[in-house]
């Protein structure tokens, strides 16, 4: 069997580390590799400004522990970790990027008996099964990943007879159970933040134009939960078909742009049919119009992305819907560049990652690997750093559901976030708002739980 060592990539302040084959070349090598001690180095310097090795909020050290079984030890006195990633397959760009990304947390924060042992999923769920059957005989005591769902629920029954926590990737909150651990940017989350920063704001009147998609749907659930807790309404929602065929006739009907033009025609008619000066005025006025009436919505969600996205927001205005007098919200998939060149989404809002506290990640990454990573990659570090942190302040039994889900949380290089004992997670983010040139932040993402008022 191939063994995986790692070696030096590149060099930034002594050592950064790649994954490589020792006997075959790299597209060639075996799918999971044997277990293998990483031999620790001192961190490089800096190291990241966030999640380091002093930089947990305090409380993990206390957070009580209740009669959970403790995971395997390991007869060697090490901490070792399964790390489950599609490194072949689709989706072996994510799974390299993942993996390129908790190497460097590995020398940040990793000691001498941490031991990261990476298995390939090939991003399907049989894949994962073997994977994990593979680390739970290697000694695992917690698994990291796997990213997909179906290979996340796959993997859960091994891992719960092993007596072994897991913390996969995925932002699917149905994977998510006591032991199993949501690491992903959870859509109930984004939601949350949106619309309680718009309750602040005074906005009470909300509305939700979602795809006919899973993701569409369990927005709208979360819509409807949030807005009712913060004490506003949800006055409608919509669904379009996911090819975009009918977002055209959706959108009209959810502007009631039909009963509104009627409306304005109207009122034309009655006013044509005066000779006063008034009305004459009035009349004039109403010539610049499409519609009378105002839409029964303060706040629109519209959670798209991409050219899908700027496609909704153009039909808005052309359907009497004012982004003026209209917010648009959105989600974190409107993290991206370029939204500005719609005008009717300048002015919008959406919660993400503070680009303050992540900045220093991303550009150490793109220094060393070349390539700007995808956002999940921030997973990959935030896990292994974690794994690594309680490893070395919980030594005898680091990966105790108690351990991972401390109340106080951790912080990350996306900011605070914290796992729950029902495998959910909760994060804190910054609120950004598009402009013409970009994104900028207007409420920052909190640094505590207690700031944020979870």
């Amino acid at each position: 069997m191939t063994v995986w060592r790692v070696l030096p990539l590149l060099v930034l302040a002594g050592f950064v580390v790649g994954c490589e084959s020792t006997d075959v070349p790299r597209q060639t090598r075996q799918a999971n590799p044997a277990p293998v001690q990483v031999a620790s180095v001192p961190p490089p310097a800096p190291v990241l400004p966030a999640l380091s090795r002093t930089q947990l909020i305090p409380g993990l050290d206390v957070a009580p522990e209740t009669a959970v079984p403790a995971p395997p030890s390991d007869p060697y006195g090490l901490v070792r970790v399964g790390l489950l990633l599609p490194l072949t397959g689709p989706a072996a760009d994510v799974g390299q990027a993942l993996l390129n990304a908790a190497q460097m947390a590995l020398f940040d924060v990793g000691d001498e008996r941490f031991v990261l042992q990476p298995y390939d999923t090939n991003g399907t769920p049989d894949g994962a099964v073997d994977a994990a059957a593979l680390a739970v005989a290697h000694g695992a005591q917690v698994l990291l990943g796997p990213v997909f769902s179906a290979s996340a629920k796959a993997v859960m029954p091994q891992a719960q007879a092993a007596g072994i926590n897991m913390i996969p990737f995925t932002t699917d909150p149905t994977v998510a159970a006591p032991g199993v651990f949501v690491m992903g940017f959870l859509a109930h989350e984004q939601v949350r933040r949106i619309i309680t920063f718009s309750r602040d704001q005074g906005i009470e009147r909300f509305a939700v134009l979602a795809p006919a998609t899973p993701y569409g749907e369990t927005v709208v659930d979360a819509m409807s939960q949030v807005v009712m807790q913060t004490g506003g309404s949800l006055t409608r929602v919509a669904y379009y078909d996911q090819t975009g065929e009918n977002l055209n006739d959706v959108v009209r009907s959810f502007a009631d742009y039909d009963r509104r033009h009627n409306a304005l025609l109207a009122q034309r008619a009655t006013l044509e049919s005066r000779t006063d000066t008034v009305s004459r005025v009035a009349l004039r006025r109403l010539e610049r119009l499409d519609t009378i009436g105002e839409v029964p919505f303060d706040a629109l969600l519209i959670p798209a992305q991409g050219g899908r996205l700027t496609e909704v927001a153009a039909l808005l205005p052309f359907y009497d819907i004012d982004p003026g007098r209209v917010q648009l919200l959105g989600t974190m998939v409107w993290h991206a560049p370029g939204l500005g060149k719609e005008p009717a989404l300048v002015g919008g809002w959406y919660p993400a990652p503070s680009p303050d506290v992540n900045a220093g990640f991303y550009s150490r990454y793109r220094k060393l690997y070349g390539a700007t990573p995808p956002a999940i990659a921030t997973h990959g570090y935030d896990a292994v750093a974690l794994a690594a942190v309680l490893g070395r302040t919980r030594p005898e039994r680091p990966f105790t559901s108690d351990g991972l889900a401390s109340p106080s949380g951790f912080s990350g290089v996306d900011g605070v976030f914290r796992l729950l004992p029902t495998g959910l997670s909760e994060r804190g983010f910054a609120v950004l708002e598009i402009t013409r040139d970009g994104s900028e932040p207007i409420d920052p993402a909190p640094t505590t739980f207690e700031a944020s008022q979870f």
